[in-house]
């Protein structure tokens, strides 16, 4: 079954935006994957508390037949493959890849909760997730 996946990219380390085209190029090479939307890139700035530099910011629609669990298993190899290294919760990041919906499908898991309880508190991801949904009626 297809479903629309919406997919945040964040980058506030190195080159952000090639951090962010790797990404986008990594998530149209998934298998059963296909990009149907992609948002404007937006700079905001970094939350959780840590002093940090900025985040680029950018939403990608996602026609894909992964389960949410097999996405998130992709989205943390791209993760890795552009250097990403999990250590401190908030802190720099190269990339930051995460599931903010999935269709209409809910998950609350350990490690894994669509939709993403961010998005309320995240102003950028609801302005990004309208201008997808308004792109890809």
């Amino acid at each position: 079954m297809i479903d629309v996946a919406y997919v945040a990219l964040g980058s506030n380390m190195g080159d952000r935006h090639a951090h962010l085209a790797e990404a986008r190029r990594a998530l149209a090479e998934l298998p059963n994957t296909r990009v149907v939307g992609i948002s404007n890139v937006e700079e905001t700035e970094p939350l959780g508390g840590l002093t940090q530099p900025g985040y680029l910011n950018q939403m990608v629609a996602l026609e894909t037949t992964l389960t949410p669990h097999e996405l998130l298993s992709k989205l943390q190899s791209i993760e890795e493959q552009q250097g990403r290294v999990r250590r401190e919760r908030w802190a720099s990041r190269t990339l930051d890849l995460d599931i903010v919906c999935y269709g209409h499908q809910s998950v609350d898991e350990p490690g894994l909760q669509v939709p993403h309880p961010g998005l309320a508190d995240r102003p950028f991801w609801q302005r990004e997730l309208a201008e997808l949904r308004q792109e890809t009626r």
